[in-house]
């Protein structure tokens, strides 16, 4: 194998096939979206990882895949996969998700009856690292939803405002805050908001005055035409808002107030969570205002109250430092 799975991955705009196997590739796609209803980055994200799967193959048998190859693929082929990608560097919740996708494609494969080959189901998905978020406290959450100033222009500073608000004061995520539109957006009286959030679910959230206002004013200072039906939040020359805008602002806010580095855009939405548990708040009603599919995705917003009431008691308590 002299060349790699990169240099294939990288040297071809399409990569190779057989005919069978690109006529239901690309069928199988259309069905993510059209029966699946899965969004587009969940539609782009599992292509990616059948694009890596089927390159992987393609420099394993020394020949563009067929059909019949995955009616013939062994479950020791796709472990071998994985762990060519785990030596590129890949992470465990990467390689779970790719083996998902595997997973749906050959489950649609049969039902499809094009292949039965359940070798896939026989590979044990990698084990991923139980992390707990890290959210800002109450104090560096509000210097950082409501800082003013600086050496932007006025309305960008707004609009990063307006943004951090939503992720702080309504637990959006950022791609969710940023696809808001006026028609969607907290103004005129309205004080819900429907979100469509992960997988194209769609939740109601409440909005508080603060956040609207925010909104309003950001509105009221931008200097370029917002149509009801295109994104809210513009960038400097009037096209939509790049995350990555945002984060860097988030940077900059960080060094400025001396905040951890862990107090990205997400941990607002962390914060958001965590300080509404702490304010006696119940898991449910988190959970549908997260848009969390899961309870147990919610729940571990719990280990985060425990680990810092823990925390206070080790600094706080007369007798913590001793043995």
């Amino acid at each position: 194998m002299a060349q790699s799975l990169d240099d294939i991955l990288t040297a071809d705009a399409e990569l190779p096939l057989s005919g069978d196997l690109k006529v239901v590739m690309a069928a199988w796609l259309d069905h993510l979206i059209v029966e699946r209803g899965q969004s587009t980055a969940t539609r782009e994200a599992y292509e990616r990882d059948a694009r890596q799967f089927l390159a992987f193959l393609k420099l394993h048998l020394g020949h563009p895949p067929c059909l019949a190859d995955l009616e013939r693929l062994d479950a020791k082929t796709i472990r071998l996969f994985l762990a060519n990608r785990r030596k590129a560097g890949v992470t465990s919740r990467s390689l779970a998700r790719t083996l998902s996708a595997l997973r749906t494609l050959f489950r649609w494969l049969e039902r499809e009856e094009a292949v039965k080959n359940r070798a896939v189901m026989q590979v044990a998905t990698p084990k991923i690292p139980h992390s707990i978020p890290k959210p800002l406290t109450v104090q560096g959450a509000a210097s950082l939803v409501g800082r003013e100033g600086g050496d932007a222009e006025e309305w960008i500073t707004a609009r990063d405002t307006a943004v951090m608000l939503l992720l702080y004061g309504a637990g959006l995520r950022i791609s969710e805050a940023l696809s808001l539109t006026p028609r969607t957006a907290p103004i005129e009286g309205r004080d819900i908001m429907h979100v469509t959030g992960k997988g194209g679910k769609q939740r109601l959230v409440p909005a508080l005055a603060i956040v609207s206002d925010a909104i309003g004013r950001y509105m009221r200072l931008c200097p370029y035409p917002l149509e009801p039906d295109k994104p809210l939040f513009r960038g400097a020359r009037g096209g939509p808002l790049s995350p990555r805008l945002i984060q860097l602002a988030m940077e900059k806010l960080r060094y400025e107030l001396q905040l951890p580095d862990t107090a990205t855009p997400h941990a607002l939405r962390h914060s958001f969570a965590t300080h509404l548990l702490s304010a006696g708040a119940d898991l449910r009603q988190i959970q549908e205002l997260l848009g969390h599919a899961s309870l147990s995705t919610t729940q571990v917003y719990t280990e985060v109250d425990r680990a810092r009431l823990l925390a206070v008691y080790d600094q706080a308590h007369p007798r913590a430092a001793q043995p």
